[in-house]
């Protein structure tokens, strides 16, 4: 076949598959070459994107959502056919702030850190100093997972604390100049804030949804159609370089790639500790392994259920302020296209599902679910307050939300 592609990302250990399908061949084996391009921002990844620039993007999930549906720009209808991973983020507050709330050398219960939270966040909003938050933009899982625990814990977001938007690569300095109470962010930056000793992590955000969307890979709807046989080769080319990335062997030769300058620029000690799921809460601490931090092959972490796009439409209308549309809705649900992951893997090796949506945070044990091909056991998905999603009612979801 033979095609060229450029991807755009932000410097995050999530950028990691497109990154090592270049470095380790995977993308040259499926008869592609990536040419990739580091932005600081979502705003420059979303722009480098419509306007032509790139072809595909690594983007926070639900901007692929608001981009389609117009909100804060014209619609530009965007496909996401294959997700680069699930959580991957943490809530990381100032030092004194967290010596409050959460417990000093392991991540806290998202409930009882919630409820203490809620009392100090009140308290200072009272005071007349309401709590500032950051997160990396207004339509990122981070917006919507911080938001969600915020909420369900009884905090009002944009009453009781202030949620601001601060490009990643900057989080950690926002808090260190003290702009920011606290952020979140998805590493390194947490960890380079504790480093800094900056900051102190509280919650991973696979805390409160345990299998939460993520990043995802984003093209223009017509560009999928136009390389829709570049597309497939590229997602062909992600599976394999997810299932190699999450190998214990590998995670060195990796995290040393991630570091360098024309990626994340950053430490592989620090890029490492993200990828083995071992998170340095705060500086002088030991690291605290905290299993399926970042998710990026098992469970069909890869496969993009409509169901995500709709939960990430409920959040959208429930923070926005805007009333429930169900052509929005339909709208949303088709930005994630699992007919094409579907299609560039079938006959391959690689389990796929056999229903392409599912009730979102069901699961507290092991369970088998019927497949298209191959096998897949998916494990707890639940959210930290036991709601469960149901996609086939919307409305009835988003009328039961506090």
């Amino acid at each position: 076949m033979g095609g060229n592609l450029t991807i755009s990302f932000l410097p995050l250990v999530d950028a990691c598959l497109p990154i090592l399908a270049r470095e380790h061949g995977f993308a040259e084996a499926e008869g592609i070459s990536l040419n990739l391009v580091r932005d600081m921002s979502w705003a420059t990844v979303l722009d480098r994107l419509l306007y032509g620039h790139s072809d595909a993007a690594h983007l926070v999930a639900p901007l692929a959502i608001a981009t389609t549906l117009g909100r804060g720009r014209p619609p530009q209808p965007l496909s996401v056919p294959f997700v680069l991973g699930l959580n991957g983020n943490a809530i990381t507050l100032r030092p004194d702030l967290a010596d409050q709330v959460a417990p000093p050398t392991r991540l806290g219960d998202p409930r009882i850190v919630g409820t203490t939270f809620a009392a100090l966040a009140k308290t200072s909003a009272a005071q007349g100093k309401r709590l500032r938050l950051g997160v990396v933009h207004r339509y990122s899982s981070h917006n919507y997972m911080l938001r969600y625990w915020l909420a369900a814990s009884g905090v009002r977001p944009d009453h009781d604390v202030e949620i601001v938007t601060i490009a990643p690569p900057f989080c950690a300095d926002a808090l260190e100049a003290g702009e920011v109470d606290g952020v979140c962010v998805g590493e390194p930056w947490n960890s380079v804030a504790v480093e800094r000793g900056a900051g102190r992590i509280i919650l991973a955000t696979a805390q409160i949804w345990r299998r939460g969307v993520e990043k995802v890979l984003a093209l223009r709807q017509p560009v999928l159609e136009d390389k829709r046989e570049e597309t497939e080769a590229l997602i062909r080319a992600l599976v394999a370089t997810a299932r190699h990335f999450v190998e214990p062997e590998n995670w060195d030769a990796n995290a040393a790639i991630l570091a360098r300058s024309d990626y994340l620029d950053g430490s592989a000690e620090l890029i490492k500790r993200a990828i083995s799921d071992r998170i340095l809460l705060s500086r002088g601490s030991a690291p605290v392994h905290y299993p399926d931090f970042m998710f990026q092959y098992r469970e069909a972490a890869n496969f993009p259920w409509v169901s995500q796009a709709e939960w990430l439409y409920t959040q959208m209308v429930r923070w926005d302020g805007s009333s429930f549309s169900p052509e929005d809705a339909a709208k949303a649900a088709r930005v994630f296209r699992p007919d094409v992951y579907r299609s560039a893997l079938l006959g391959s090796g690689e389990p796929l599902p056999g229903a392409s949506s599912k009730v979102e945070g069901s699961l507290s044990q092991l369970t088998a679910i019927g497949t298209q091909q191959g096998q897949i056991t998916l494990e707890e998905n639940s959210f930290f307050d036991g709601r469960a999603f149901d996609p086939s009612d919307l409305p009835g979801y988003l009328a039961g939300l506090p």
